[in-house]
């Protein structure tokens, strides 16, 4: 699927590789047992690590460590025995040291792949040319005063897992599906909650443009992009700003760029002519990471059911689309609730309901799943009643949004607001009955041939009884009354 530019001297290709920074899940930092928690005061998890305090030595978190080697084995990706933490010299006011420890030459993770499922039904894979463990900077704040910024060292060394692409994907379609793919991954591992607002994952793109089955050019890499809706725009003003650029006979130089999110433009930050010297070397004080082939087979064996493997049982347990069973594993939240629905009842039904009408809800109401206010009890309850004749679909939808305002369980909600299903023949008939006497005249033109009015009786009758007659008796008992 590769959707590229069409310029005025013809079409270009879009090359795209991303960075992606995913903050590791775990209590403690990389290399102190400061706290990780998001929102805290500015500067109340600070050790005198963080905040390099002379004579204070890192040590590494072996939890960080694990979820790492989680993270590669979960990318299908190659975990090297032995790694080297190196020091990445630049100065920066959140950076307390003067450096960052990060990793280099040898990182912990290597080469891996992952799948992707693009918009079109199709896949495509999305090669992974390192991951590498290293720590986060501060937090400069610019807008807390008129003349100063403040400095903000919560998250300075909270540990980041740096996951490196290969120029693989050519549209912004792609990169998106790739970003959704990696975080449904890591919120399957629990290695990293994919938050992009509170910033646990965030990505910096490396965008080029050529000519189909040319040699690469020159690329601009834009940083910090913190939403998949931003990272397509940014990559999409990004490639046409490279294409008019060439085809007016200039060149696109190789910079770093900000992505203006109210203009949907990128800016330039600061010129890339040659890489950044930043001295690394190995830090003196942190040995060489060796790990035994116990420590991975361990991690490997625990490891818990993976979005693509959960995809394919979804489709074959549960006879799911392609597109339902990748919607419904995106998210481990939303395929255990899925599960806990269908459970025992139709799993289409149950797909049905927890995309379209859960789905919906939820994004009305601004929540997140596991926050609904219907819980997978309550809805299964409702597909119950739907299923025993209790409630028609359409009712059902009403007792739904009860369910949404108040959270209680179905059966109580029909119980107290007479929503109960009419199946009473003698009722449905009596209705009709008083719906075909006021209206003889379209009762004359359906026996004329205008089938088509059988709609419109079915609706008035639906009317009558407040929406509660059986659907399929209704139907049954009108033909018959109106073919005497």
């Amino acid at each position: 699927m590769t959707h590229g530019i069409e310029g005025a001297t013809g079409p270009w290709e879009v090359v795209i590789g991303l960075e992606i920074h995913a903050q590791v899940i775990s209590q403690a930092k990389l290399f102190s047992g400061a706290a990780t928690v998001f929102g805290g005061e500015p500067n109340t998890q600070v050790s005198f690590v963080d905040a390099a305090f002379p004579g204070m030595l890192p040590v590494i978190n072996a939890f960080c460590i694990e979820q790492a080697v989680r993270t590669g084995l979960g990318l299908n990706a190659t975990i090297n025995r032995r790694s080297v933490f190196a020091r990445k010299n630049y100065f920066y006011a959140d950076l307390p040291p003067g450096y960052q420890i990060s990793q280099y030459e040898q990182p912990i993770v290597g080469e891996g792949v992952v799948t992707i499922d693009l918009p079109d039904g199709t896949t495509s894979g999305v090669s992974i040319e390192r991951l590498h463990l290293e720590q986060d900077a501060g937090k400069s704040l610019h807008d807390q005063h008129p003349t100063r910024s403040f400095i903000d060292l919560n998250r300075a060394g909270v540990a980041l897992m740096e996951i490196v692409s290969r120029p693989d994907m050519r549209s912004p379609d792609e990169a998106a599906a790739y970003v959704r793919k990696i975080r449904s991954i890591l919120r399957s591992l629990g290695t990293c909650d994919g938050n992009m607002q509170e910033g646990s994952l965030r990505c910096d793109i490396n965008v080029s443009v050529r000519r189909t089955g040319d040699a690469l050019r020159t690329r601009c890499e834009i940083k910090n992009v913190n939403s998949v809706r931003f990272m397509t725009q940014a990559i999409a003003y990004e490639a046409r700003r490279q294409v008019d650029l060439y085809e007016s006979g200039g060149t696109v130089a190789q910079e770093t760029r900000l992505f203006d999110a109210g203009k949907g433009t990128t800016r330039p930050m600061r010129s890339k002519e040659m890489a950044h010297d930043y001295r690394y070397f190995p830090d003196p004080d942190l040995l060489p990471l060796e790990l035994d082939e116990a420590f991975i087979e361990n991690i490997r064996t625990h490891l818990p059911e993976l979005p693509d493997a959960k995809k394919a049982r979804f489709m074959g347990t549960y006879g799911l689309s392609a597109y339902d069973a990748g919607v419904l594993v995106e998210d481990r939240a939303t395929a255990d609730y899925y599960e806990a629905v269908a459970r025992g009842r139709d799993p289409k039904v149950a797909a049905n309901w927890v995309i379209t009408n859960l789905f919906g809800a939820l994004n009305r109401l601004g929540r997140d799943i596991t926050d609904s206010p219907v819980t997978a009890e309550n809805l299964g309850g409702l597909l119950d009643l739907m299923a025993d004749g209790t409630v028609s679909g359409r009712l059902a939808k009403d007792v739904f949004e009860l369910m949404l305002e108040t959270g209680r369980a179905p059966a109580m909600l029909v119980a107290e607001q007479g929503l109960r299903q009419v199946t009473d023949t003698g009722a449905i008939e009596q209705a009709i009955a008083a719906v075909l006497a006021q209206h003889t005249d379209k009762m004359a033109l359906y026996r004329g041939g205008q089938v088509k009015l059988l709609g419109w009786f079915v609706g008035q009758v639906m009317k009558a009884t407040g929406g509660k007659a059986n659907p399929a008796l209704l139907n049954d008992l009108l033909k018959k009354k109106l073919e005497e």
